[in-house]
């Protein structure tokens, strides 16, 4: 199924490029937003433990959804190329943090400090086949690859320019 793609990418490098794209919008309160990827949108809201009312995901909920779904689907293309038929793969991913830190409690890091990702995979596979796909997973899994080696992160801030000097932002 790739084959065609993986040939186009040799030949035309450029063509594997691309920039995806998400936008948050303020919803009726400050603990809630949407999440707009241009193809889906979803609600979020701050974690219960920092004033949310805890109906909707927060964003570390999101962050790690989009790690298990990358893990995810990393793994099955993976299994697929190498011909594991019959192999059932599952991934669980949890995460450590200390909300305090998102509080600004001094001395508190803010974030995840630890995450954990774990394959389930049922079928008769040998361990140096495991072991490849295992390797071939972790190296492709683009979400788990950009956590280990974060990217530049560039931020900007665009605020309306005061029309006279009477305005009130």
């Amino acid at each position: 199924m790739q084959r065609p793609i993986k040939e186009r990418y040799n030949q035309e490098p450029e063509a594997a490029w691309i920039t995806l794209r998400a936008s948050g919008a303020a919803t009726a309160d400050a603990m809630s937003c949407s999440v707009d990827i241009g193809r889906a949108l979803y609600e979020a809201q701050a974690h219960v433990g920092v004033g949310g009312l805890g109906t909707a995901a927060c964003s570390g909920d999101l962050l790690l959804g989009a790690l298990a779904a990358c893990a995810q689907l990393t793994c099955q293309m993976v299994a697929a190329n190498m011909g594991l038929d019959g192999v059932s793969i599952s991934v669980d991913v949890e995460g450590d943090l200390d909300l305090r830190g998102t509080l600004g409690v001094p001395d508190v890091p803010v974030g995840f400090q630890e995450i954990r990702v774990r394959f389930g995979v049922l079928g008769n596979v040998p361990p140096d086949r495991l072991e490849r796909l295992k390797e071939r997973t972790e190296r492709y899994c683009v979400v788990l690859q950009t956590l280990l080696a974060a990217p530049m992160i560039a931020t900007s801030w665009d605020a309306p320019a005061l029309l006279s000097g009477t305005d009130v932002l």
